[in-house]
């Protein structure tokens, strides 16, 4: 396990203005509507206005034209990586963002996501604790982890992606010398210390609630089950 990874990826998230707000935002999104700013001032504990300041200093911060949340880390509009949580359907802005949820929720959850190289589809089962499944079974995460960032999104979400092998990955990698692959464990992994050492993880009493029941024989057989 990469503590180089754990303690980048905290630092990083630490000096960007606003994302003291993504647990609360991304557990309030997961309802599937828009967060007005009062709703998430009450579960943060600022103040209204604190929490505007702090939006308005995030640019990647996604809001409708009512003023509402509709994106921070887990968003309600397209992207390439979707989430199913509870019945619902949403959307990561990256990899590793979707990988973080089922920790912040204490939730079990659902990744379907698509290589940017060969557009196979990609399918991940986690619970809060362990990567149940994942198809491709060699299927790994990009991450790049700059020291120094004004925009999230520009700057590390536009570079998460899950590929379908290694070996597709092969010139997102050429092309991002500083970037790091992952397998989707390890990436899993990582990202659970992150979260955690940020404090961001749901209460333990959240964190064991049911799994979700998945059709096994609708899974495609090359798939693995990490666990079990």
């Amino acid at each position: 396990m990469s503590t180089d990874y754990v303690q980048r990826s905290t630092a990083v998230i630490g000096q960007v203005e606003g994302l003291q707000l993504a647990p609360h935002a991304i557990r309030l999104l997961s309802d599937g509507e828009p967060v007005a700013l009062e709703q998430l001032a009450a579960a943060a504990g600022w103040s209204v206005e604190a929490v505007e300041a702090a939006l308005d200093a995030q640019t990647s911060a996604e809001r409708d034209d009512q003023g509402r949340l509709v994106g921070l880390g887990l968003t309600l509009r397209p992207t390439s990586h979707h989430f199913a949580v509870g019945g619902r359907t949403l959307l990561a802005w990256c990899a590793s963002d979707a990988l973080m949820f089922p920790v912040i929720l204490g939730r079990p959850g659902a990744i379907d996501s698509t290589c940017p190289h060969t557009g196979q589809a990609i399918r991940i089962e986690l619970t809060p604790d362990s990567v149940e499944w994942v198809n491709p079974p060699e299927a790994v995460m990009s991450a790049v982890r700059p020291i120094g960032l004004t925009d999230v999104r520009s700057s590390i979400c536009q570079h998460g992606h899950f590929f379908s092998s290694p070996a597709a990955a092969t010139r997102w990698a050429h092309d991002h010398p500083d970037g790091e692959l992952y397998s989707i464990e390890d990436a899993f992994r990582l990202d659970r210390q992150v979260i955690k050492q940020l404090g961001w993880d749901a209460p333990a009493r959240q964190s064991h609630r049911p799994a979700q029941t998945h059709v096994t024989d609708l899974r495609p057989t090359s798939g693995v089950r990490t666990r079990g």
